[in-house]
């Protein structure tokens, strides 16, 4: 078996009678991708890195003058698998290229390792110790406090607690502060905010088996916030920034939340509970509610929160939501140059009353089945009245494209960290 596959890149066609479909062609020791139309280049090269994957190059070298950092990102997206999560040996014509693009890999090999780790591996207090010294590992200007199972309560995590009071393994909260300027009193720039359901039966708005299989990535965004983080203070951030880890198991017991309970929230707004499968609103809420106390100026939550924002966008993008349209205009700006599709999706002030309860000020959702029409943007409605300022400074990522519950032509079955790049360059610029 050969040990090392060298990996060219041809702008030229394939010769042969299937020119028009071949990516590939071998010659001896070596392969080469072609890419004879530039606009396709980036997809192209991570399909042949998705073919190339499982084959026994262990790992292929990408060879040849034709590499930027983005065509060996996109060779290294493709070719990486849960089974197969080695990097592939870089081009090394720019050093500093070189090390950007191993710490995009430690970052994204780290948000899907946890994302396909299985939910036994990962509770709660796992995740949060876990996201702390992955985050630690990049920097020493990071103080950190876990906050667990009851005293959630006594520190208004209220929907955290609810949540994640039905299983046997307790909820968590991470509060981290990242403050490279070594002085205390400096003002907190940004916040991050993540959803980190650990595993999402549905509680008693109990999901159907197949729509349970994936739950144990329902924590994306808890990972997603930790990785851009990461490679954020690897890219060199120098202001103070905050990240709020909120993660439950939602499963059903004798002690678990019902529908019908009302949760009560420390800016006063009272919510009734019509789907417990509506659980990461809930837990959000309460990063938010906290990131939003300190008026920092830029706070970004992240989460695999609806089904519809997946009906809307497919696995190709992940949704931005805002009141913000300059901040979403930025979101929008960093993804592309990051090469990470993002498309904004619908909010204005009336999605926050889309959402009516009888008994309290509003519900978690709709009792119909995917929350109805325009779930996504009721969701983000809910979510926007525990930010203030009427939503200034705030975006919501709902991560449709953060993962595959099968293989495509593109990404592995399994996480993809598709977006945390995004985040990274909001923080960084």
């Amino acid at each position: 078996m050969i040990e090392r596959m060298q990996i060219y890149l041809s702008e030229t066609q394939a010769s042969s009678s299937w020119a028009e479909h071949t990516l590939t062609t071998h010659q001896g020791e070596s392969l080469t991708i072609h890419i004879p139309e530039p606009e396709l280049a980036l997809e192209r090269i991570q399909k042949a890195g998705r073919q190339l994957s499982g084959a026994g190059l262990h790992p292929p070298e990408l060879a040849g003058d034709n590499w930027d950092v983005e065509r060996q990102w996109a060779f290294a997206q493709g070719y990486y698998s849960a089974k197969q999560n080695q990097a592939p040996v870089w081009s090394d014509h720019d050093l500093k290229d070189v090390q950007e693009l191993q710490n995009r890999f430690i970052a994204a090999d780290w948000v899907r390792r946890k994302m396909n780790t299985t939910p036994e591996q990962q509770s709660p207090e796992q995740l949060v110790s876990d996201a702390a010294q992955f985050l630690l590992s990049a920097s020493d200007d990071i103080s950190y406090q876990f906050i667990v199972g009851e005293e959630l309560n006594n520190q208004d995590y209220i929907g955290t607690y609810h949540v994640g009071r039905g299983s046997d393994r307790p909820p968590a909260v991470l509060e981290l502060d990242y403050n490279p300027t070594g002085n205390p009193e400096a003002p907190v720039e940004a916040a991050l905010v993540g959803k980190g359901i650990t595993f999402d039966s549905g509680g008693y708005s109990i999901k159907p088996s197949e729509g349970m299989l994936a739950m144990k990535m329902d924590m994306g965004g808890a990972a997603y916030v930790t990785g851009a983080l990461w490679l954020a203070i690897k890219r060199g951030l120098n202001k103070r920034v905050k990240l709020y880890l909120c993660c439950a198991e939602n499963l059903v017991s004798g002690h678990a939340y019902k529908l019908g309970d009302i949760l009560e929230y420390p800016n006063g707004t009272s919510v009734e509970v019509v789907n417990t499968d509506a659980e990461g609103r809930l837990v959000m809420a309460d990063g938010l509610y906290k990131a939003t106390q300190e008026n920092i100026p830029l706070v970004i939550d992240a989460a695999t929160l609806t089904g519809a924002a997946h009906v809307a966008v497919g696995n190709d993008y992940n949704a931005v939501f805002s009141l913000d349209d300059d901040l979403a205009d930025r979101t929008l700006g960093a993804a592309e140059k990051e090469c990470e599709p993002h498309w904004r999706l619908p909010l204005a002030p009336f999605h926050r009353h889309r959402c009516p309860s009888p008994y309290a000020d509003t519900a978690n959702s709709v009792a119909v089945k995917g929350g109805g029409a325009g779930g996504a943007s009721n969701a983000a409605g809910f979510l926007s009245r525990f930010v203030r300022d009427n939503g200034k400074g705030w975006v919501h990522l709902d991560l449709s494209g953060a993962l595959f519950m099968k293989e495509t032509s593109l990404w592995a079955a399994g996480g993809s960290a598709m977006g945390i790049r995004t985040i990274a360059r909001l923080l960084t610029d």
